[in-house]
C-alpha cells in the first residue's frame, strides 16, 4: 500500500509513497506491517502503530511507535508499507486488489496462455496488467480487453490479440 522512501528530521519520522487510491488512505489503519520480503511470508513483516501522520505534499510523513531517531527512520527506508487483509474493506462488484490479481493465469479466447499477472501499474488513464509468460506483455486492465476475472480459480479470459 506504500514505500518508505526516507527519514524526515530527526525524531523519527518517515516519508511514505502511497500506493492506494486516495493519498490519505493509510490513514484509515492504525497498525501498519513493514517489511521488505515477500507479502505472503507474514514472518519478514513487523508491526507498528501509527503514532501520527500529515499529508505532506504528495508524500505522507508519519511518526511510527518505536522508531525514535533519524537512524532507526533511515533503517527504515525502503520497506514496504502493508496492512492485513481482514483489516481492508471487501472491493465492489467487479472491483479487485491489485494483490489479488498478481498470480492469476491469463489466456485470451482463442486459449492462447499469455501466462501470470506479474505485476499491475497504474497509468494516467487506466491500470495496466504486466504478463508474464513466453515473454512479457502489457495489457490494460479495462472492461473492453478483461472479459472474466476469477479469483477463486485464479484465472483471467482476455480479449487480446498474442501478436500484441
Amino acid at each position: 500500500m506504500g514505500r518508505i522512501v526516507a527519514p524526515y528530521g530527526v525524531y523519527g519520522w518517515v516519508k511514505v509513497q502511497p500506493d492506494t487510491e486516495y493519498i490519505d488512505s493509510l490513514f484509515d489503519y492504525d497498525r501498519w506491517l513493514l517489511g521488505r520480503g515477500d507479502p505472503k511470508r507474514p514472518e519478514q513483516w513487523q508491526p507498528y502503530e501509527v503514532e501520527k501522520a500529515k499529508v505532506h505534499n504528495d508524500l505522507l510523513l508519519v511518526k511510527l511507535e518505536g522508531v525514535d531517531d533519524r537512524d532507526q527512520a533511515f533503517a527504515c527506508k525502503g520497506m514496504h508499507v502493508a496492512v492485513r487483509r481482514d483489516e481492508l474493506p471487501e472491493p465492489e462488484e467487479g472491483e479487485y486488489y491489485w494483490s489479488d490479481l498478481i498470480g492469476l493465469q491469463v489466456r485470451n479466447q482463442a486459449g492462447v496462455d499469455f501466462g501470470q499477472v506479474a505485476d499491475v501499474f497504474a497509468t494516467g488513464a487506466n491500470d495496466v496488467l504486466v504478463l508474464k509468460g513466453d515473454r512479457e506483455r502489457l495489457v490494460p486492465f479495462v472492461g473492453q480487453v478483461v472479459l472474466e476475472v476469477d479469483v477463486v480459480a485464479k484465472t483471467m479470459l482476455v480479449d487480446w490479440d498474442p501478436e500484441f
